[in-house]
């Protein structure tokens, strides 16, 4: 007696209809907002945080016009009229807030910072002049107009918006905060993450190895990896292969969270219990995606909490926090999804053959041939749990969907790491 095979119904079984590449960053987009209240905290709190306001220069930077050197002030046209033979008339030093103006004929001795007096807009270098007898200046010819002169403003205009909310400080940003006097900065507050990882064959690295199990390298890279000021990290540690056990884990982790990570169990096995647990307590948003590594990978929410269920292979779950924790958590903080810079570069590799209709991310590097040309160099092999491959690679080598095969000297996409993180 013969029996017929019952077809999946599976929406994801090919990936011509699983998820591109493009569609979950839009399902990412269009699904995530703000999720966390600001707080006010000092300037030196602020570094790598999101400010949550736009900031307006109250006044112009610089407030006037200022010297950039030591040396002597004065009116160009003076300058050309006595033939660069000046009279020494005020000293003015940085920090003096009297306003000087210069006769006829006249230059002031300045010092770097100090305002310029009324009626000059050049300074000359200390060491290009000279004292002569009569005990002149004598500034040596050629001098531009506004020489070494900073003018008011040309830093930051008054008025005009510097920093918008929901961008990352970055020292720069720090700086010009500083630079208006801004001592106290409203920011959004940090985006709660929980990390945890599944599997009766997972071990943590402090315990004792045996047979049949693996060390847990997801959960150290991933909080290595998401580390910033802008979030604070919760390690959950390592959870059964029991639904229960996962279940109530995650249903108490979604209380006081804002992002949950899991890895390991998004796949279809006996074993594995993501899929049923996050479609019992919330609901999915997307689940198999096509791009290699990194097809098993689920996106939802239990009630407020999102939820990305991450390949259990290091180099897929690394490549997708890459690709997509990212963005979510810009979102989740407000931010725009950063499109990274990529590098179009020759490929020193071949592929001779790529299933189409998925997209690829390669573990590479760059480096200069012979003639000294940048070319994209592929990691030999392409075992998503080979960590060797993570630890020499400096970014990700993406080849699109529609290609299918790559020939050496072919122009490629190159993503380096540092180019994913929000910015």
């Amino acid at each position: 007696m013969s029996t017929t095979r019952q077809l999946l119904d599976d929406c994801f079984l090919h990936d011509k209809d699983r998820m591109k590449h493009a569609e979950v960053l839009d399902t990412i987009d269009r699904s995530l907002n703000l999720v966390v209240n600001d707080e006010e905290l000092s300037l030196d709190d602020a570094y790598g945080r999101i400010i949550a306001q736009d900031v307006i220069a109250p006044r112009n930077v610089p407030y006037t016009d200022n010297t950039a050197v030591d040396g002597y002030a004065f009116s160009h046209a003076d300058y050309i009229s006595y033939e660069g033979k000046l009279a020494l008339g005020a000293l003015i030093a940085a920090g003096d807030s009297h306003e000087v103006t210069l006769k006829k004929g006249e230059c002031a001795r300045i010092f770097t910072g100090a305002i310029m007096p009324q009626n000059a807009e050049t300074v000359a270098m200390q060491e290009d002049c000279e004292i002569t007898e009569d005990g002149k200046i004598f500034i040596p010819s050629g001098l531009k107009l506004g020489a070494n002169c900073r003018k008011a403003g040309e830093d930051l205009k008054a008025e005009t918006c510097v920093i918008n909310q929901a961008e990352l400080l970055t020292p720069a940003k720090i700086a010009t905060l500083a630079s208006i006097g801004m001592a106290q900065i409203k920011l959004r507050k940090k985006l709660r993450i929980a990390i945890l990882s599944t599997g009766n064959e997972i071990l943590d690295a402090s315990q004792p190895f045996s047979a049949g199990k693996v060390y847990d390298a997801n959960r150290p890279m991933l909080k290595a990896l998401l580390a910033s000021p802008m979030v604070t990290i919760s390690d959950l540690g390592i959870l059964p292969d029991n639904e229960a056990a996962i279940t109530q884990a995650m249903r108490d982790a979604a209380k006081n969270h804002d992002l949950i990570l899991t890895s390991g169990g998004a796949s279809r096995g006996d074993e594995d219990h993501m899929l049923n647990v996050l479609s019992n307590l919330g609901k999915r948003h997307l689940w198999q995606i096509a791009i290699k590594p990194g097809r098993p990978m689920m996106f939802g929410q239990i009630n407020n909490c999102v939820v990305v269920s991450l390949p259990g292979n290091p180099v897929a779950s690394m490549v997708c926090a890459n690709l997509y924790v990212y963005p979510v958590i810009a979102k989740l903080l407000g931010m725009p999804i950063k499109q990274p810079q990529v590098i179009s570069v020759a490929a020193d590799f071949e592929i001779k053959k790529k299933k189409t209709d998925r997209r690829e991310f390669l573990r590479g590097w760059l480096q200069e041939d012979e003639n000294g040309n940048t070319i994209a160099v592929k990691f030999d092999r392409d075992g998503s749990g080979l960590i060797t491959g993570l630890r020499k690679a400096t970014g990700l080598i993406e080849i699109p969907e529609e290609v299918n095969k790559i020939n050496k000297g072919d122009r490629v996409r190159f993503v380096p790491f540092h180019a994913f993180k929000p910015s």
